[in-house]
This record gives C-alpha cells, sequence and structure tokens, in this order.
C-alpha cells in the first residue's frame, strides 16, 4: 500500500531508468537549448563536435561481444561514424578524445549508457526537422540524426523489450541506473566541452 509520500515503483525497468534519468535529462535539454545549435550552421557544428566525442567513446559498448549476445545488432545501432561524417561535412575537425570517458564498465553499467544513447534515437526524430532549416539533412551533416533502419520506434522497442526481460540480480539493477544517469552527465561535459572550444568569432 503506498502511503502519500512514496511514489509507485514502475513496473518495467526502462520506466524506472525513465523515472531516475528525469532530472538530468531536463538539464541536459534546458543545456542544449542554452547553447542554440539550431540558430546556425557553426552552432550546430559544435553540438555535432559533442555528439561524436559521446559516440566513439561509446563505440566499444557497442561492439563488445558480451553485450552483442544480449543485443544482437549492437554495432549497427552505434553513430560515431556518422558523426565522423557530419563533421567532414561541416567542415569541423574530429576533436581529440576528452578524459573521463567511461572505460570497462559491467555489462549492466554498459547497458545503461546504451539505454540513454539508443533513447536519444527517439529526440533525434525532431532534432533533424530543426536541421533541415540549416540546409542539413540525414544524407549531409546530421548523418547521426537520421532514421535508422528499420525505424526509429521498432528499433528502440526491440532495445526495451530485450533491457526489460533480461535476469538482474540487485546489484546488476544498481549498475544499470548507474550507468544510465552517469551517461546524461558524461554528454552534458562532452557538450559543454564542444562549446567552450568554439573559436573566436572574427
Amino acid at each position: 500500500m503506498n502511503t502519500p509520500d512514496s511514489a509507485p515503483r514502475p513496473s518495467l525497468r526502462s520506466q524506472r531508468l525513465n523515472q531516475i534519468t528525469n532530472e538530468p535529462h531536463q538539464k541536459l535539454d534546458a543545456l542544449v537549448k542554452a547553447h542554440k545549435p539550431f540558430d546556425q550552421v557553426a552552432s550546430f557544428a559544435r553540438f555535432v563536435v559533442a555528439q561524436y566525442l559521446f559516440q566513439s567513446e561509446l563505440k566499444a559498448l557497442y561492439t563488445d561481444p558480451a553485450l552483442q549476445e544480449i543485443v544482437p545488432d549492437l554495432p549497427e545501432r552505434c553513430r560515431a561514424e556518422q558523426a565522423r561524417a557530419d563533421l567532414a561535412d561541416l567542415n569541423t575537425e574530429v576533436p581529440a578524445p576528452v578524459a573521463g570517458a567511461v572505460t570497462s564498465p559491467s555489462k549492466a553499467e554498459a547497458l545503461g549508457w546504451i539505454f540513454v544513447s539508443e533513447g536519444s534515437k527517439l529526440g533525434a526524430a525532431f532534432l533533424i526537422k530543426r536541421a533541415v532549416g540549416l540546409g542539413l539533412s540525414d544524407t549531409f551533416g546530421a548523418r547521426h540524426l537520421g532514421e535508422p533502419a528499420g525505424g526509429r520506434a521498432e528499433g528502440w522497442k526491440r532495445f526495451i523489450r530485450t533491457l526489460d526481460g533480461l535476469d538482474l540480480s540487485a546489484e546488476e539493477e544498481a549498475d544499470l541506473d548507474k550507468g544510465a544517469v552517469a551517461a546524461f552527465e558524461r554528454f552534458t561535459v562532452l557538450l559543454e566541452h564542444a562549446y567552450a572550444a568554439e573559436p573566436e568569432l572574427a
């Protein structure tokens, strides 16, 4: 029985992850808006720098054989190469790695990071419409925001069905939560880094 002070516990693991990442997600959304990536191409290029840094850090997770046993199409889901191609389209140098990338996470923690990365593909459906206003598209400059093969919704649903169906220990559940929160925090750091590195306008 719920007391007035106790929030109902989500029945699905994915719902719990959405709930516990709500605050860092809202903070990140506000930060993205503050940097106005869709006001001009130069600002969008800094946003792509952050996206590339984040996706390149997660490449080792997307290509991890142990994680592929859980999510077989994981390597195809990675967007690091699309983001790299976007940088070339935007005449922006590939950035050097930023200290603090996730290293050797547990399987459950890694899935928390991937949960956030995969979830961002849903939001990308709105972002690419804004990018089109800058003359960009899913074949030039905004490839990493393009619709994945098989569709955004279906790819997300398949991933969530897999995640929600896993048999995890209490320790693994905690690791999963930790990874998801850390992913939002890391992208926030990379976004700040990308915009701090913005060249002075002449």
